[in-house]
């Protein structure tokens, strides 16, 4: 009995339990399929013999004579090495083929053409799996090797017309082919379909990632780098407002870092493993980052209308796109104040970002409006940003809410995912204009120039 050592110890193993069903069948498998190859010779001595013999055998109540019977093995069973071994099938096949061909000769020219017929259109058949399974570099040479064989084979066989035959062995080998290369085209085709579908989810997904480290690095280090040299001049005269420049300057980087490191951890996530349970950012944290705005020196009058929930999808864009224009504002406009407009209604969620700024430079540099496209883009809304005729610039998105949708009044977070900054705003006034209206007295609906404007901008 096979022994194994373990720590130090002889433990018998049973041989039985070494051999798995799943192991043992492709196994067996093999060994009757070549089995079936080693007794082919035998076949093909044996061919000649039975073709003027009556005898044969019985098979539930079937007799099937011997000199069919032989003919038949002959090209069936190399069939079995078609899965693996296409190539070497093909040849035992028509080396069969060829040999019953030149060396069966009945007194009967009906029987010579009905084994000829049948063998070769087994042959034919393995062509096509031949040219379904291999390169046009591999199946074309098989398909020419097939048909001179057979055309040949068609003058040493007594049962068929040799010009006749090689007008059917022309068209059977060319639909053989001609329909195996299509299966191979066909499988060629969805793989290349997969390659890019799966090139385009793992382009998708660095994108959503990019998109993210962006909205949430740009406006913390915005921020930061604004509170820095407040902090740089005034230290010296004015330490209190260094302190604050300071401490503004500490929450920023805490905020920045929380988001990096829940970021990166659904990066490492396994597919098995949990998923973080801390909320995203949405349109109820609006007046966290308007307070943190304003310390940068930027006072954002903000007007919503509505308090329905939202899909996350749809909360997570408003928000980073409301994110990401006070960015900008903060950075390009040169303004001291701004106005930001919120409507959650039940079809869509519409965001206006308006300020009455330089404008900004419109170039190729930056990656903050085509991420808000992209953003707007992937939950099926429009986007339009661009200057304004009367100066300044504006940032519209119209965010579609989908049919059917429902939420827990309170959305899943605190003070519900639709509402802005924990409470409801409905159609009133938070230091700015009145609910619902823009700047220039319109409401967002996601089309329309920028301002009046027909050009927008590609980036800021």
């Amino acid at each position: 009995m096979p022994v194994r050592r373990a720590a130090g110890y002889r433990v018998p193993v049973d041989a039985t339990a070494l051999i798995r069903p799943r192991t043992a069948v492709p196994v067996v498998r093999a060994v009757l399929v070549w089995a079936g190859v080693a007794v082919l010779p035998v076949l093909w001595a044996l061919a000649p013999a039975v073709s003027h013999s009556g005898d044969g055998v019985g098979v539930m109540g079937w007799w099937l004579p011997a000199r069919y019977l032989v003919p038949v093995l002959i090209v069936a069973l190399p069939a079995g090495l078609l899965r693996r071994r296409p190539l070497t099938a093909l040849g035992l096949m028509l080396a069969g083929a060829t040999l019953c061909a030149a060396t069966v000769h009945g007194l009967d020219p009906g029987y010579l053409g009905d084994i000829f017929n049948l063998q070769f259109l087994a042959v034919d058949a393995a062509l096509a799996v031949v040219a379904a399974n291999r390169s046009r570099r591999v199946s074309v040479p098989a398909a020419g090797a097939v048909l001179v064989t057979q055309v040949l084979a068609a003058f040493v066989n007594f049962g068929v017309e040799p010009v006749d035959q090689a007008a059917l062995t022309v068209l059977a080998v060319a639909t053989a082919w001609i329909a195996g290369n299509s299966v191979r085209a066909r499988r060629s085709y969805a793989a290349a379909l997969r390659r890019h579908a799966a090139a385009e989810a793992v382009t998708a997904e660095r994108l959503r990632i990019a998109r993210e480290l962006h909205d949430m690095v740009a406006h913390s280090i915005g921020v930061i780098a604004i509170q820095a040299g407040v902090g740089a001049r005034v230290i010296d005269t004015q330490p209190a407002q260094a302190r604050a420049a300071l401490a503004t300057i500490e929450a920023a980087s805490r905020d920045t870092l929380a988001g990096l490191r829940r970021t990166l951890g659904a990066l490492r996530r396994g597919d098995g493993d949990q998923a973080p349970l801390e909320p995203v950012p949405g349109l109820v944290d609006l007046e966290r980052l308007i307070a943190a705005t304003g310390d940068a020196g930027v006072r954002v009058e903000l007007s919503a209308v509505g308090d329905g929930p939202v899909p996350a999808e749809i909360d997570l864009a408003a928000f980073r796109i409301v994110q990401e224009a006070l960015t900008n504002v903060v950075r390009h406009a040169g303004v001291d104040a701004c106005r930001v407009v919120v409507e959650c209604g039940d079809h869509a969620v519409t965001v206006e970002i308006v300020d009455d700024g330089r404008g900004g430079p419109i170039g190729v540099e930056g990656h903050g409006l085509i991420g808000m496209r992209e953003r707007v883009t992937a939950v099926g809304g429009r986007f339009r940003a661009g200057p304004r005729a009367g100066g300044g610039f504006r940032v519209a998105a119209w965010l579609p809410v989908p049919s059917g949708h429902a939420l827990p009044a309170d959305g899943g977070r605190p003070g519900g995912a639709g509402s802005v900054g924990g409470r409801a705003v409905d159609a009133g006034r938070v230091g700015g204009r009145p609910g619902g209206a823009s700047s220039d007295g319109r409401r967002v609906d996601g089309g329309g120039a920028a301002g009046g404007r027909p050009e927008e901008a590609a980036q800021r």
